[in-house]
């Protein structure tokens, strides 16, 4: 099928950033006595925060809780994005170049926040290089919906079955791949899948794989 734009993913894809969101949100449970278990937050790569909340509600058993993890979560991570510390994975600025290059529009479409997406990128030069930014509270429901990646898509102009999804989380590629894209799963913290893999998402090492593709 022919590719006319792609849509990115964000953190874990573009920005190097899973590890230290994991490491933020164990340090706020710690300084507040709150309960921590790895699983959900592995649970919580690529939803949006609505249905994070949720997931520590539960862990929780207190939505109160949920509102303080969440402000002492946003006091440190922000300062980190601030500080320069979130760095891009290998290969997004060769891959924006030959973007540019192919004359191919694309789009963020992350479950962060829309502001806090767009000061990531910001902060790390990639928010200009990008023609349109959706963000997970912007859509009515988060990955695995497919809402996000039919939103980008539309904000392009591009039919989806014509974009190329670059995921690295399986709620991600589970949602483009309902969006009717064609999908690349580059796998960070989790791997994916049999489902995600049976229903045609393709596994790459790193984006320079899809470089590789692409020219």
């Amino acid at each position: 099928m022919k590719i006319e734009a792609v849509i990115f993913d964000m953190d874990g894809l573009l920005l190097d950033s899973e590890r230290v969101s994991y490491a933020c949100g164990r340090e706020a449970c710690e300084a507040l006595g709150l309960p921590w278990r790895e699983e959900t937050a592995l649970a919580m790569i690529g939803r949006n925060a609505r249905d994070n909340a949720l997931l520590l509600e539960g862990l929780f058993g207190d939505p109160r809780h949920v509102d303080a993890h969440a402000a002492e979560f946003a006091r440190r991570y922000e300062a980190l994005i601030a500080a320069g510390a979130i760095p891009l994975k290998p290969g997004v600025t060769e891959l924006l170049d030959l973007l540019d290059r192919l004359a191919l529009p694309r789009a963020v479409a992350t479950s962060t926040s829309h502001a806090r997406a767009q000061f990531k990128l910001e902060r790390v030069g990639l928010a200009a290089r990008m023609h349109a930014v959706i963000g997970g509270d912007q859509v009515p429901q988060g990955k695995p919906a497919p809402d996000i990646f039919l939103a980008a898509a539309a904000r392009l102009g591009i039919a989806p079955a014509n974009c190329l999804a670059l995921e690295d989380s399986n709620a991600g590629a589970r949602a483009a791949l309902a969006a009717g894209m064609q999908v690349r799963m580059v796998p960070d913290l989790l791997a994916p899948d049999a489902d995600v893999i049976a229903a045609g998402a393709r596994i790459v090492p790193s984006l320079f794989a899809v470089i590789e593709e692409l020219a």
